[in-house]
């Protein structure tokens, strides 16, 4: 009895010890899930950050844009009329001497964004050139003469796209009911959509540019645009909580000026470029607001 007594309590205290083990690796276990969830959390926070989308239409600022920290590009010809489709030739050097992600801007004219049938076949024409040259996304939009958004004419164009990203551009701000619209637009399967909050800057639609985002629910991007500085990027991003915003930040530059004045443009025969300083500028200033993942692509 004596050997089996003392058989059993050294069991027990085998038992104890081992119960005490399991009891530390559980703790121990506990404290590694903490930190790691922590550790997870940090990297998470760290990645919160705004990214900002450049529109260029020059070689030139295409490389600064780069060198000042940019995200994206969007590739345009003739920023002064709001940018219109760049060159094959264009988009082609621009891949050639940029790493970035490029976006082409799709839009045949200056003015509305209302498109005839011959409008639509150089538009899904123009594309498929780009497609072909490797660009990574597209930049576009249409609507019918109420401000509704012109569903065929966008499925065209993203069915000629796909499967690269598209962006609704700033037709957005002209549509008759922006929320509407969104919808419409999500369901085309637009990736993002740019928007001063239908009024001239991001900064003066605030407002709008927040509840579509609320609303949206990460069921797409709503990138702020129209603008955008160095002087108020961040104060745009903190109040919206948007995850991408879009400028130029170029500066009016020297330039040969015509002896004749060619076009009607208040910037007709006048330069301006992207500068890295500005770009660098931004992107430091909204380093951090966002609260949202952001996309590149």
């Amino acid at each position: 009895m004596k050997t089996m007594f003392r058989l059993l309590v050294s069991y027990h205290a085998v038992a104890v010890a081992c119960c005490n083990q399991i009891s530390h690796f559980v703790n121990l276990f506990r404290e590694l899930k903490y930190l790691l969830l922590r550790n997870q959390v940090y990297i998470i926070m760290s990645t919160w950050t705004c990214i900002l989308e450049v529109c260029v239409d020059s070689l030139e600022s295409a490389r600064n844009a780069e060198r000042g920290g940019a995200s994206r590009l969007e590739l345009c010809s003739s920023l002064s009329l709001g940018g219109l489709t760049p060159t094959v030739g264009f988009v082609r050097s621009v891949k050639n001497c940029v790493k970035l992600p490029v976006f082409a801007m799709i839009r045949p004219r200056e003015g509305d964004f209302v498109y005839d049938q011959d409008e639509l076949d150089v538009m899904e024409q123009d594309v498929n050139s780009l497609k072909e040259i490797g660009v990574d996304g597209f930049v576009f939009g249409a609507i019918h003469p109420d401000g509704a958004v012109d569903r065929e004419a966008c499925l065209r164009l993203i069915g000629s796209a796909y499967p690269l990203p598209c962006t609704f551009h700033r037709a957005f701000d002209v549509s008759a009911d922006a929320f509407v619209a969104m919808e419409e637009i999500i369901q085309l399967g637009f990736r993002r959509i740019l928007t001063s909050g239908q009024r001239e800057s991001a900064e003066a639609g605030l407002e709008l540019i927040v509840r579509l985002r609320e609303i949206a629910d990460g069921r797409i991007v709503i990138m702020a645009g129209a603008g955008v500085t160095e002087k108020n990027a961040a104060s745009i991003v903190s109040a919206s909580g948007v995850a991408e915003i879009h400028g130029s930040a170029s500066r009016q530059c020297d330039s040969h000026l015509n002896s004749i004045r060619m076009g009607s443009g208040p910037e007709v025969g006048r330069k301006r470029v992207t500068h890295s300083d500005l770009v660098r500028l931004i992107v430091q200033s909204i380093s951090g607001h966002a609260p949202i993942t952001c996309q590149t692509n």
